[in-house]
């Protein structure tokens, strides 16, 4: 029994640890809707968020409290009003904003507090400092409609909020805030938790929501034919906004995304879209390779794209050395020529760092699909950045949206890369008949399989 939990336990523990590592002084800003919390899922999260800044992350949390807001209107027996996507808050929504407030960053410090045996969070102790970060201003009449008491963030004290992050603590912001003449509005928990990402230059903004994330065709219903996009570049996010209509209730696949691609365009490096219904949704998208949910990430002046013709002479010049010292077959300009939309390539500066290449076979009597990721080089200059797990990830993408169920690859030298990433070694004779003619046998290439299910 020992044996096969050190077989599970050491793989995995080394698979997080470069992740523990990247991540230790960074700062996350992480927004929790409070249907999350309605859901009863304040606990597993506040263990997890512990676990995470026990680890040297930095976090500062935003919470929401649309449904309990919401909860008091209907006590109060008083409708909840909405235009364009933002709740209108008269004096009777305000005094259930404050009292939610309240109660809210009540029940989350006393759950931060709870270092409670035989839990993740057993002899923890969780500092967490709120206060006024926020000054706010009134959103006023927009299009004929007074949004009263509902505001906006005027300004974010940044360094109010380093010196708790300075002093190991947990900063704790609730989405409300006050005018210099101490007029008090509700602010949204997006609006709040994307300016303080973008004023702290957080590295990572995560939103913990009802959505489980992006489909990879944003105009249609998340399905195994649609499935969550895990990485989407600004670029792409941009793109994906302007097809999409504009959101009305958080549900709406722009509500989120249009924050997170604001947040990147202000300087953060990646954006999360993650669902709260998935247990450890925090721990599976910071730690794990291929994640949980959706990221978008600022590639700035990187860009990962499909290959065009005029790539072939820098597809060339990357793989030749790695053809003459054998890592690579051999692969002649026509041959490139003839493939190059199978061709995925990263680019840095104007400069080809990267590329591989993505081959599609039927596989099986009930006619599945599988890919092969063929020609995969990462430039000496960029190893270690991380430039072949983007690749892998494009890749990826591509096979699954051509209907692939499975990616191999075939490598001698690159085994153990790839099966920290999810691959299985298995026999040559698991190859496609196709692909099994062409192999070759004194090569002796490892072939390596990928559940993309």
């Amino acid at each position: 029994m020992s044996t096969v939990f050190n077989f599970t336990f050491v793989p995995w523990f080394r698979s997080v640890a470069p992740y523990i590592h990247k991540f230790r002084q960074q700062t996350f800003v992480v927004g929790i809707t409070g249907e999350a919390i309605a859901a009863g899922k304040l606990q597993a999260i506040v263990q997890d968020l512990a676990m995470i800044q026990a680890m040297g992350v930095k976090i500062v949390l935003v919470h929401g409290f649309r449904p309990q807001v919401n909860e008091q209107l209907r006590l109060k027996n008083h409708e909840p009003q909405y235009a364009a996507g933002m709740r209108i808050t008269d004096s009777i929504a305000l005094d259930c904003a404050q009292e939610a407030a309240g109660q809210l960053r009540y029940e989350i410090e006393a759950a931060f507090s709870q270092g409670l045996p035989n839990t993740p969070m057993a002899g923890a102790r969780v500092r967490v400092m709120s206060g006024n970060f926020l000054t706010a201003r009134p959103v006023g009449i927009v299009d004929g409609v007074d949004f009263q008491h509902t505001g906006l963030v005027r300004k974010v004290d940044v360094e109010g909020i380093r010196r708790a992050l300075e002093s190991d603590a947990m900063a704790l912001i609730s989405p409300f805030g006050f005018s210099p003449t101490g007029e008090a509005f509700n602010l949204s928990m997006e609006e709040v938790a994307t300016r303080v990402a973008s004023e702290l230059q957080a590295h990572k903004l995560i939103f913990l929501t009802e959505v489980p994330g992006v489909a990879t065709d944003p105009l249609l219903p998340i399905s195994d034919d649609n499935p969550i996009d895990t990485e989407i570049s600004l670029a792409t996010a941009r793109r994906m906004l302007a097809q999409l209509p504009p959101a009305e209730k958080p549900t709406d696949t722009s509500f989120y995304l249009r924050h997170c691609v604001r947040a990147c365009e202000h300087g953060v490096e990646r954006s999360h879209i993650l669902p709260f219904a998935v247990d450890g949704a925090l721990l599976l998208e910071i730690y794990v390779h291929d994640g949980i949910g959706t990221m978008v990430i600022d590639e700035k002046l990187e860009e990962l794209r499909e290959a065009t013709i005029d790539d072939v002479g820098s597809i060339i010049q990357l793989i030749e050395p790695f053809e003459n010292d054998g890592t690579l077959v051999k692969r002649d300009r026509t041959e490139i020529e003839q493939d190059i939309a199978n061709y995925t390539v990263i680019e840095h500066d104007g400069v080809i760092f990267g590329c591989a290449a993505l081959h599609l076979y039927p596989h099986g009597a009930d006619g599945e699909m599988t890919a092969e990721m063929a020609a995969v080089t990462v430039s000496p200059k960029s190893q270690g950045t991380g430039d072949g797990e983007k690749l892998l990830k494009r890749i990826e993408q591509r096979a699954r949206a051509q209907g692939a169920k499975t990616l191999f690859v075939l490598t001698t030298r690159t085994m153990h890369w790839f099966i920290k990433r999810g691959f299985e070694p298995v026999s040559p004779d698991w190859l496609p008949q196709e692909r099994k003619a062409k192999y070759n046998w004194s090569r002796k290439s490892q072939v390596l399989v990928k559940n993309l299910k």
